[in-house]
């Protein structure tokens, strides 16, 4: 018997982010993934996925992805199985973090949409894939898809977001939480920091990876997802 399984994306990044982990959890698991690039609050979005998701299913969502998904176990956590919150946080926004976005957001408005993705990879990918011509180009196709519309949406609804940490001690199902090593973006700690929090969950930490695990360290991730998908 498969599990319905829903992957939600990061920001600006569509089904390739999911790529392997599609293909190869296919035997046990019927994927699906979900398109978050139409509202300005993950409240908004978290109803977006809800309409189109099954009944019942198993949630894995990455970074922004994972802040949907803390907004989905908000409003329908009887709808989730297992949850998986992968390079992602509970945390809302410093006030750092908010003029960075704001920063983003002005490039973009100003015709430099494709500067976006470049000043981004430092932190998306580990230092030592930067020259991987491969996972470079697909990062790059991602973002070209997603469109400078829908990646202004997607910084509002970020920006937007609350803090879900006080929610997570009410998460009541078999939660994996993934981290790359090397996560510049949403640091180690982080992923820590929910694990502790949320009752019976499993931290697992891929070495020599940053923050695109599912591309970066696809095996492994697979690996780890795979393992989350048939325990408890």
């Amino acid at each position: 018997m498969t599990t319905n399984l829903v992957m939600i994306p990061g920001l600006l990044c569509d089904a390739r982010l999911w790529a392997h982990q599609s293909e190869h959890l296919a035997d046990i698991a019927d994927c699906m993934v979900a398109d978050i690039t139409g509202a300005e609050s993950v409240d908004e979005l978290a109803d977006s996925v809800l309409a189109s998701a099954p009944e019942k299913f198993a949630l894995a969502g990455l970074s922004m992805g994972g802040y949907v998904a803390h907004a989905i176990m908000r409003r329908a956590p009887g709808r989730v199985t297992r949850l998986a919150l992968i390079d992602t946080s509970a945390r809302a926004d410093t006030q750092e973090q908010l003029v960075r976005r704001r920063q983003l957001i002005d490039m973009t408005n100003y015709g430099k949409f494709r500067g976006v993705t470049d000043r981004l990879l430092p932190i998306l990918v580990h230092e030592a894939r930067l020259a991987e011509e491969s996972l470079i180009n697909e990062i790059k196709k991602m973002s070209e898809h997603v469109g400078s519309e829908a990646f202004t949406r997607q910084q509002h609804a970020i920006m937007g977001r609350p803090d879900s940490r006080p929610f997570l001690i009410e998460y009541g199902v078999p939660t994996l939480v993934m981290c790359g090593r090397q996560d510049a973006l949403t640091p180690l700690e982080h992923s820590q920091e929910m694990a502790a929090a949320i009752p019976g969950s499993r931290l697992a930490v891929i070495e020599d990876c940053g923050h695109l695990s599912t591309m970066e360290r696809p095996q492994a991730a697979t690996a780890l997802m795979r393992q989350w998908l048939s325990y408890g």
